[in-house]
């Protein structure tokens, strides 16, 4: 059978697990890659489409404070904050290798899932620990693109049923190697998979490169493979030929004799285990560390945040509201600044939906800018009202008189709040105007999808508009005139 990898069989897998085992990975990655691929796109919009999704937003600010990823040891507070300590990049392709991983882990996982993974985190940190040390500047990139490669033995083992028990029992009885076993029952090798996976979702040309480059390629290509090399020795053991001949390969790539290189090769083994658990794949982090490497006492990720954020946090609240201060008096374009706003009031003052709206430049409109939490996408293109300058409208008296305003079962007997609730189809909520001392330029509204608000909140949300507002009168003193994004 060929194995070649235009064979219809490895289309149609290509196909599967595209549309019908990995959806919501395949809907992350089109809105990651769109905004990476834009060189017009703000930090704000890469926050949004990494905030929509709680568990990610918990892991990414996880890695984002860890010693690997944060070589500045800044604290990092929000996503908007990460996006600034590490760069727009780097913060994008963590969400996607965090979306994966967890597509992954949602999808059944078997014996075999788990070593695939463990291979993917030991060969990115190596790969990575290789391109650094050889001077190459994309180190990160390098990182992602080895966590990638092996992407379609993954996607296999997670979604293969049938098959994937008959390859096993090949691998098993047999006594082929891998890709052997991979040719006689699928008539293809897992590699052109990833190979195909990879261009299909556009995961980078680095990763492509190294699944289809030259072997003798000596440039960042060549740290992913010599990663890959260096995980799969390991399983055999450092004392093992496979893995003296990787060392010996390392050590040339990174121009070190193998002495020098032993001990950090070693200890990259033990990183890489940590970093498996802290993206969530703590078994796969187990096999690396009992895989020919020191052993290694895994970090306790903790417990992933429920769908809807938790209860308010008052610290949390704290820290972003001074980075906003700190954002604010730094002159950042005001959009991002917004953004952070709506990431406070979600994460830091326990709303389920947070959405920021301003006027358009006519001040005939209010428009939905930035939305966050359940259904927010569709709640910020519903949530355009005309402004007509009636002083029972809610949203009219807020704007015009700069109160804010609490909507619930008193306010409901008074008229105004219907045009609002009929967007919002929720009557429990709070509508903050912001602007300058003089003019108000939008609202921030917030709610927690019908459950009753207290005055902790509304006091909160309060804080997080006046900052808002700040940072508007600042922008508005700028020379320039009018606050930028507006």
């Amino acid at each position: 059978m060929s194995n070649s990898p235009n064979s219809p069989d490895l289309a149609s897998w290509i196909e599967r697990i595209r549309g019908r085992e990995m959806p919501v990975f395949a809907s992350t990655v089109a809105a990651l890659r769109r905004i990476i691929g834009d060189e017009r796109a703000s930090a704000s919009a890469l926050a949004q489409v990494i905030l929509k999704d709680t568990p990610m937003t918990t892991k990414v600010l996880r890695l984002a404070n860890s010693a690997y990823f944060n070589h500045s040891h800044q604290a990092v507070n929000t996503v908007s904050r990460a996006i600034v300590v590490l760069g727009f990049n780097p913060v994008a392709e963590l969400a996607l290798s965090v979306s994966l991983i967890d597509s992954l882990l949602a999808g059944g996982l078997r014996g075999r899932v788990h070593i695939e993974m463990a291979r993917s985190f030991h060969a990115a940190v190596q790969a990575r620990w290789a391109a650094s040390r050889r001077g190459e500047q994309q180190a990160e990139e390098v990182f992602i693109a080895a966590l990638l490669s092996r992407v379609g033995e993954m996607a296999f083992w997670c979604f293969g049923g049938e098959q994937a028990q008959a390859l096993e029992r090949c691998m098993k009885n047999a006594f082929l190697r891998e890709e052997e076993a991979q040719q006689v029952v699928l008539g293809f090798c897992l590699r052109h998979l990833s190979v195909g996976l990879v261009r299909e979702w556009r995961l980078g040309s680095l990763a492509v490169a190294a699944l289809e480059g030259d072997t003798r390629s000596r440039g960042p290509e060549r740290a992913v493979l010599l990663g890959q090399r260096l995980a799969l020795a390991a399983e055999e053991g450092w004392a093992s030929l496979a893995a003296r001949q990787a060392l010996r390969e390392a050590a040339d790539y990174v121009g070190l004799p193998i002495e020098s290189i032993r001990e950090e090769v070693l200890a990259n083994a033990a990183q890489a285990a940590r970093i498996a658990a802290s993206f969530g794949a703590v078994e796969a982090g187990k096999i690396i560390a009992t895989s020919g490497g020191p052993s290694s006492a895994l970090p306790d990720p903790g417990p992933e945040q429920a769908a809807q954020p938790a209860a308010p946090d008052a610290a949390l609240q704290l820290r972003i509201l001074q980075d906003l201060a700190a954002l604010t008096f730094a002159r950042a374009p005001l959009a991002d600044i917004l953004q952070l706003v709506a990431e406070g009031v979600y994460r830091g003052v326990g709303c389920e939906r947070v959405l920021v709206a301003v006027l358009t430049r006519d001040r005939a409109q209010l428009q939905g800018r930035v939305a966050l939490g359940s259904g927010a996408e569709a709640l910020c293109a519903r949530f355009t009202f005309s402004m007509e300058g009636d002083p029972d409208d809610v949203l009219d008296a807020a704007i015009d008189s700069a109160q804010p305003c609490r909507i619930d079962a008193a306010r409901l007997e008074h008229p105004g709040a219907e045009r609002l609730i009929q967007v919002t189809a929720c009557d429990e909520a709070v509508l903050v105007p912001f602007g300058t001392p003089t003019r108000q330029i939008g609202v921030l509204y917030a709610d927690r999808q019908g459950r009753p608000l207290d005055d902790e909140l509304w006091r909160a949300v309060q804080h997080f508009a006046l900052q808002a507002g700040l940072a508007v009168t600042l922008s508005a003193s700028d020379p320039a005139g009018t606050p930028p994004g507006l």
